[in-house]
């Protein structure tokens, strides 16, 4: 039996790994650290693909297998920031008088949060919705129907990343705005599942002509990411699904 059968199952697994240590850290708020381990997984969901296309190892259990180490890196962990800077939006409800509302706070014991923080947790439902479709739906081979789960944890996950680096009390006050975080994790779960073709990263030539919307793409994202840095992550799903929209090949 080939090893290199087994090659992109462990980068996959590191995927898992570097997903269940991002838990451990959202958990306790350290969102930033959480973040890097987000993103360090995703890294690796790219190349577990890219390995086994190259070594024409595909297989059902590498499929299963990714999709269950997605759940965890870019299902679990943005649905457990966005419920946590929800409930942090909501902190200062325990100080006035909102009993009987959602965003009141409830104790359990030590742990206490506002229950309408609970939407931030739609998104991992959302998510796990969107990965079970896409392991049964054949067409999507050179394109995705909705926002793909890196890509939607990557926007989610950019928002502390943005208060901790770029830290703008005007951006700031935006994103710990409760109202549009609830916005923001309702319209995330929208666009993990919605009916819309948005085209996929893969290059089956290196030719502009078969590509252009790709290449377009890469260097509007890189301009964005140099001059905005982690603000530039929303901007580059907007303009991936905009371009996705105006795309008629995919």
């Amino acid at each position: 039996m080939s090893f290199k059968k087994f090659i992109p199952n462990a980068i996959t697994l590191l995927n898992l790994l570097s997903g269940s240590i991002a838990v451990l850290f959202a958990v306790n708020d350290h969102f930033v650290v959480a973040a890097f381990f987000v993103f360090l997984g995703i890294f690796f969901d790219f190349f577990d693909g890219f390995f086994a296309r190259k070594l024409k190892v595909q297989s059902e259990l590498g499929l299963q297998l990714d999709s269950l180490a997605d759940m965890v890196t870019s299902g679990l962990v943005p649905g457990i920031v966005m419920f946590k800077l929800i409930a942090l939006s909501c902190a200062d409800a325990e100080f006035v008088d909102l009993s009987g509302e959602w965003n009141s706070i409830v104790h359990f014991n030590d742990f206490k949060f506002a229950p309408i923080a609970l939407v931030g947790l739609f998104v991992t439902l959302a998510s796990a919705y969107r990965l079970a479709k896409f392991n049964i739906d054949e067409d999507q081979q050179s394109y995705f129907k909705g926002v793909p789960t890196p890509a939607n944890a990557l926007l989610i996950l950019s928002l502390p990343m943005i208060m901790q680096f770029q830290d703008n009390d005007l951006i700031n006050s935006i994103i710990l705005n409760k109202w549009f975080l609830i916005g923001l994790s309702l319209l995330s779960c929208y666009l993990l599942n919605a009916n819309i073709k948005l085209f996929a990263l893969k290059f089956k030539d290196w030719s502009f002509k078969n590509n252009a919307v790709r290449y377009v793409f890469i260097v509007l994202s890189l301009v964005l990411i140099i001059v905005l840095h982690f603000a530039a992550i929303p901007l580059v799903i907007a303009i991936y699904i905009i371009l996705s929209l105006l795309n008629k090949k995919h």
